[in-house]
């Protein structure tokens, strides 16, 4: 069993966990992602390395509320344990020392960010860091973030916020401003990361997104998570993460991930409803 030291609730929509995790903590890489499994009658789901510590032993994962599973994981109280935590899966980041390197973050994606960042300005590489949000209530890690970037650009959506625009609207801003960049890192919601890919795709900017597919076994066995890259079929546990945002075909890939989406709603509302009896004192 794995222990939750630690839960911070970030938003109504998303929370911490720092779980105890010896192991991983020792061999996790930035951009790495870890499967986790709840229970036994639980289904493993992906979540992207946000942080850890290989002296305390932990690991940091920032969740949103997506589905049945996130939803459960949500009712996890902080001194609780859950079943099963496999990893670090994945390819690392490829973190080595640049002119500068653009960190796009859009809502939850920008956890996984932060130790990619980390890993930049540890080997010198100057870093700016665009940061996005529906409001400013969501905004979470602001110093920590501030604290190693050479500039940080915080947007809302609606304004709550100095700039308000989206990550994109950003980018674009730091882009033409003279400000060259070497690399262009985007970690976010899929449209997110394909504007992304189509603003630098006529710059020639190097361009990597993370992309995180259905998966089942997370070790490139059940071949759920395809991605067609370069017109190539790769698999995003085990190649990696980590992609050229300017070979990935997004279209393809979103009509994968919409796929189960009907199976995930029926999911969601069915553990809704187990929910709500037992708490007038049914048995299931």
């Amino acid at each position: 069993m794995v222990s939750i030291l630690r839960k911070v609730v970030l938003s109504p929509e998303s929370f911490l966990w720092e779980v105890f995790a010896p192991d991983v903590a020792q061999a996790a890489q930035p951009g790495q992602f870890l499967m986790v499994r709840l229970h036994e009658k639980g289904e493993r789901i992906p979540l992207t390395v946000a942080d850890f510590n290989r002296k305390l032993g932990t690991v940091t994962l920032v969740v949103k509320v997506a589905g049945k599973t996130t939803e459960e994981m949500a009712s996890y109280p902080e001194g609780g344990t859950f079943s099963d935590l496999i990893g670090p899966l994945g390819c690392p980041t490829v973190i080595e020392r640049k002119g500068h390197v653009v960190l796009v973050g859009g809502g939850i994606g920008l956890a996984p960010i932060f130790p990619i960042l980390r890993g930049f300005h540890e080997c010198g590489t100057r870093t700016t860091t665009i940061l996005g949000f529906k409001n400013v209530a969501q905004i979470f890690w602001q110093e920590r973030f501030a604290a190693l970037t050479d500039d940080l650009v915080l947007v809302t959506e609606d304004g709550s916020t100095p700039i308000k625009g989206t990550v994109i609207d950003a980018l674009r801003g730091v882009l033409s401003n003279g400000s060259s960049a070497d690399e262009v890192l985007a970690i976010g919601p899929v449209g997110m990361m394909q504007a992304v890919a189509e603003l630098t795709r006529p710059l020639e900017i190097k361009t990597i997104v993370s992309m995180n597919p259905v998966m089942v076994d997370g070790i490139g066995m059940c071949g759920a998570c395809r991605v067609t890259v370069g017109g190539k079929v790769l698999f995003a546990c085990v190649d990696g993460p980590d992609m050229d945002a300017h070979q990935v075909d997004f279209a393809s890939f979103k009509i994968r991930q919409g796929r189960f989406l009907k199976e995930e709603q029926e999911a969601l509302s069915r553990y809704k409803q187990e929910c709500a009896l037992k708490k007038q004192g049914h048995i299931l």
